[in-house]
């Protein structure tokens, strides 16, 4: 007998009527017609029927800072909404954070991720205090939730491997920790040679340990920091083609064509993975700008349009950078949507897999996706496809983790009472 049978669901890619049959947490069947008929469908422990409804994947966050969530006026806050006050913020924070309020705080972060569908995050943790009190309590936070969320770590200077005095030290003591990731951020270092430097040591040492590597990188209005054209350099170099992130490269978004266009097929062939994270993005960019504005965000669709890989991060809920968010990774691909304006059939679902199948590759998550032998970890959504997903920031019906519901959210409906005729509202689409 199965444990979970899944009957009458629409996936992403468009197949409609997919049973999926769960047996000890996998996935071991994924068929069109997979019980359709209930009277001859396999027998089944649970059975949802999703009513034709999508059943997805779960959603996964490829770049997130959960030491500072929920930290949001602690010890006031960003008054200009830039970048560099909120660092600023952040460094007066620092000496008042404590092991517990940070896990306090991660924990809770946590919960929301789980109701809102998303089973994967990536967050950089700031290596630059002595103590590692932040990666101490991340990697505590890491154990604890591990049975319904994958937390992968990035060992992160914030306040530049090279500009503060003992954050290579740091960094290395927090791999030997467990932290999973080398992180940098070289348009912070004081030079940009000093830039250039950090990124060259730091992938060495990524490649002696078998290392990812996820950079903070060109967050800058400033078409000249150009740290992503070194990174993508000594991926080729070292030999770590795919393997390598840039987040971020806001400042892309300013350079020159011509530049770009010799700029692209470094990263091509570098197979750059690059994570831009639009709610922040377009909040913190721009700042010194007057009218018009810059949106501060990637090359999105040129980034795609040459086959790399292209997620879109949360990067901040409620703290010194952004003082919103819900941990929801609808609003991110939304957001994402808009302001690259991915508003064709084909771009919008691209949108949809920047918050789920393009991160999870980068994370290298073992056994995700709706495949016979992977994990049975799924959202199911009211809504019938992946843009109408986006277009309603879809309710999670439910939430399974190892074919086990962890969460569910009731059916969003609504009623109106207008003169002389009574209604209910549906805004999904007339199937």
């Amino acid at each position: 007998m199965l444990d979970l049978l899944v009957r009458n669901a629409t996936l992403p890619d468009g197949r409609r009527g997919v049973g999926i049959a769960v047996e000890g947490g996998r996935i071991v069947e994924v068929r069109e017609g997979l019980g359709v008929d209930a009277t001859s469908a396999p027998a089944a422990h649970e059975v949802l029927d999703a009513a034709g409804l999508l059943v997805s994947a779960p959603f996964v966050d490829a770049h997130f800072h959960m030491d500072a969530t929920l930290s949001y006026g602690l010890p006031r806050v960003n008054q200009s909404g830039t970048l560099l006050e909120g660092i600023a913020l952040w460094g007066e924070l620092k000496p008042q954070l404590t092991h517990e309020a940070i896990v306090e705080r991660a924990l809770a972060y946590c919960d929301w991720a789980v109701a809102r569908g998303l089973l994967a995050i990536r967050s950089h943790v700031d290596v630059c205090d002595d103590r590692l009190l932040a990666v101490q309590a991340l990697l505590d936070v890491k154990r604890r939730v591990a049975p319904y969320l994958d937390l992968q770590l990035v060992a992160f200077p914030q306040d530049g491997v090279l500009r503060s005095p003992h954050a290579l030290t740091n960094l290395k003591r927090a791999l030997a920790m467990g932290v999973d990731v080398v992180g940098g951020i070289p348009h912070f270092e004081r030079t940009m040679a000093e830039g250039a430097e950090s990124v060259r040591l730091l992938c060495e040492l990524a490649a002696l340990q078998g290392r990812l590597v996820d950079m903070h990188c060109d967050e800058s209005d400033d078409p000249l920091s150009r740290h992503v054209e070194t990174l993508a350099a000594e991926t080729v170099r070292l030999g770590l083609q795919g393997r390598v992130t840039g987040s971020h490269l806001t400042s892309m978004h300013s350079m020159d064509n011509y530049y770009v266009s010799k700029l692209l097929p470094l990263l091509a062939e570098a197979r750059l993975n690059v994570v831009a994270n639009p709610l922040i993005n377009i909040t913190l960019q721009g700042r010194h700008d007057t009218y018009p504005k810059r949106r501060g965000m990637t090359r999105v669709p040129e980034q795609l349009a040459i086959g790399l890989t292209v997620a879109f991060g949360h990067d901040c809920v409620m703290d010194p950078w952004y003082s919103l968010g819900s941990g929801d990774m609808l609003e991110v691909a939304a957001m994402g949507l808009h302001v690259a304006q991915m508003t064709s059939q084909a771009a919008m679902r691209q949108c949809f897999d920047a918050v789920t199948t393009a991160p999870a590759g980068i994370l290298q998550l073992e056994g995700y996706g709706l495949e016979p032998g992977n994990h049975a970890d799924f959202v199911w959504l009211q809504a019938h496809d992946p843009v109408e997903a986006i277009r309603l920031r879809a309710t999670r019906l439910a939430v399974y983790r190892r074919g086990r519901r962890i969460a569910a959210t009731p059916l969003a409906t609504a009623s109106l009472a207008l003169a002389g005729r009574p209604a209910s509202v549906d805004f999904t689409l007339v199937r």
